[in-house]
């Protein structure tokens, strides 16, 4: 089946704010006001220190005893800093929740969109958005607000120190500072754009490297490696560049705030010295006041770079909220959103289990794929469609799982139209087999207990005899769990095939949808699979879709399919008689 792609371009992720970021800080309120409460209690005990050591000068200069003093100093201080890192422990922790939270939220969002998405989107750029943006998050946790918070606290308590101390130093240092924030703030606007298309260019990164490593056998055979390296450094470049954009822009933030950092220094020391020497304030005072400009300054500089920070964890939020925006498939609930009727129980033997009335199917750009199908399938039987490639077969069982929503027309499940039947309990009823049947990375045992987590070792054993798949399974000491590598490279073709439609014979459905089941099959094996089939319709209906019509000879009703419409139908010898193109493919297969 082609893919459903096209029609309405991939959506832009739209702006992401303090307002969006909330929503993920939530969950973690708790951990985030304790560091708040320690970051307040830390930042009391830093402001708490110049004080002191003006006291400890006036003690000096008045020959009062300094012990005291000093040890109060040292214990601040020390409470203060031992303070702080519990504060940077909390914040750690619970950046790495907020990262797995939401990291868990993109991941279940991800696996229950409609497939029609994951048709018009990147596989490589989807997972980036789930480890390198969710990462991003961490920095915006640990350097953004909370730091932003605790930086204005201890900055706003600096600068009442200061008014307290003396004020025209303090009109100096602000005036020093304001025209560096105010660059600052004007630089740092295009780092949330900017970083929001540098994380852009490497999920499109990230795809490119999983499209080539998913081909990589055939482009080494087609000798395409040199050329596909080329596209993925085309891709690295193109995000080295827009990284190199960001990096630009924030390193103009540093020179700025140094500067206003510097020229508050040195207008404080002339004026100060100044002051000092006219007798306006004691040496103490100036030396207070320096102390309390420090504790702005610090603050200040972090403040800088957790708002730069939060800038760019922003821009990676967007495309984080860009998925989660995006309506997932309910599988409890009706496709038309209905009320939600019982899936119906299978009917009697020969009764019509599934029926499709005047089904017509279109691509969102408006190609039809589908016009005017209909037909049935009863409890028991076996039913082929064929057709030469393009003729809409594959889109049929793709339709009978609720893939895509119907164009026109109807399917019904024993009577019922399954646009009215939860997804996730009419799937139950069906087991489907694709054309490229895919194995999972982990073993054999793992790849059969996904439909079935229940089953039994006897059962398993039980269902790889019946395709055929217990030799190749007891070449291994390891048997069942013997390891079928990524995709199922370990195996070939046939036993990959094989293996998919065990799994869904274990699951023991009503309905077996098998799409192209013995493609890959030596004439032995699909001698082997056709007597699985036929022992299987004994207590399940078959819907199996065929270019090699040895395999549906002897199906009950033969479906001919041709650029989306049923031009014939019947038992091979009566499509022989009746069908010229059935005739004409049974004729190229040496079947008549």
């Amino acid at each position: 089946m082609s893919a459903p792609a096209g029609g309405r371009p991939e959506a832009v992720a739209p702006a992401a704010g303090l307002r969006e970021l909330l929503p993920l800080l939530r969950p973690h309120r708790r951990p985030l006001l304790a560091a708040a409460a320690l970051s307040l209690v830390a930042a009391a005990g830093s402001l708490a220190q110049p004080a002191l050591v003006a006291r400890v000068i006036e003690a000096v200069g008045a020959g009062r005893a300094l012990l005291p003093a000093v040890l109060t100093l040292l214990v601040v201080l020390v409470a203060a800093s031992a303070l702080g890192a519990v504060q940077q422990y909390l914040l750690q922790r619970t950046a790495e929740g907020v990262v797995l939270s939401t990291r868990r939220r993109v991941a279940d969002r991800l696996l229950r969109l409609p497939v029609a998405e994951y048709d018009r989107r990147r596989t490589g750029d989807l997972m980036s958005r789930v480890g390198a943006d969710t990462t991003m998050l961490r920095a915006t946790v640990t350097s953004g607000v909370v730091e932003i918070a605790g930086s204005a606290v201890v900055g706003v308590g600096a600068l009442v120190a200061m008014a307290l101390v003396d004020g025209w130093l303090l009109l100096v240092t602000v005036l020093s500072v304001t025209v560096g924030l105010t660059v600052v703030v004007s630089v740092s606007r295009g780092v949330r754009r900017l970083s929001r298309q540098a994380q852009e260019e490497v999920g499109t990164m990230s795809a490119a490297v999983e499209r080539a490593l998913s081909a990589v056998r055939t482009i080494r055979a087609s000798g395409a490696t040199a050329r596909e390296v080329d596209v993925v450094g085309a891709s690295a470049r193109r995000a080295y560049a827009a990284g190199v954009r960001v990096a630009r822009l924030e390193a103009m933030v540093s020179p700025a705030g140094s500067i206003a950092v510097q020229g508050a220094f040195l207008a404080v020391l002339g004026l100060g010295g100044y002051r000092v020497a006219t007798g306006s304030i004691a040496v103490a005072d100036l030396v207070a006041f320096i102390l309390y400009l420090f504790l702005l300054v610090m603050p200040l500089g972090q403040a800088i770079g957790a708002w730069t920070q939060l800038q760019t964890g922003l821009g990676a939020l967007a495309r984080i909220q860009e998925v989660l925006a995006l309506p997932p498939e309910d599988d409890a609930r009706p496709e038309r959103g209905g009320p939600v009727l019982p899936v119906p129980a299978t009917p009697p033997a020969g009764t019509p289990l599934l029926e499709l009335d005047d089904v017509t199917f279109a691509y969102p750009d408006g190609a039809r794929v589908l016009d005017g199908v209909s037909l049935s399938v009863p409890a028991g039987s076996r039913v082929a469609l064929v057709g030469p490639s393009g003729a809409g077969k594959s889109t049929v069982l793709a339709l009978v799982e609720g893939f895509y929503p119907l164009t026109g027309g109807a399917i019904r499940w024993a009577g019922t139209d399954v646009r009215d039947l939860p997804r996730a309990g009419l799937r139950a009823r069906l087991g489907y087999v694709e054309q490229e049947a895919p194995v999972l990375a982990g073993s054999v045992r793992d790849n059969l207990l996904l439909a079935a987590p229940s089953a039994t070792d006897p059962e398993l054993w039980a269902v790889l005899a019946a395709v055929g798949l217990t030799e190749v399974v007891q070449r291994s000491p390891r048997g069942l769990d013997v390891p079928v590598g990524d995709d199922g490279v370990l195996l070939s073709g046939g036993e990959r095939q094989r293996l998919a439609i065990a799994r869904s014979l274990l699951a023991r459905p009503a309905l077996l949808l098998l799409d192209e089941p013995t493609a890959s099959l030596d004439a032995r094996n699909e001698a082997l699979l056709r007597d699985t089939l036929a022992a299987a319709t004994a207590d399940r209906a078959l819907l199996v879709v065929a270019h090699r019509l040895s395999t549906v000879l002897d199906s009950d009703q033969i479906v001919v399919l041709d650029a989306g419409r049923v031009v014939g139908r019947g038992t091979h010898a009566e499509l022989v008689a009746t069908s010229p193109l059935y005739r004409e493919l049974a004729a190229a297969q040496l079947l008549v």
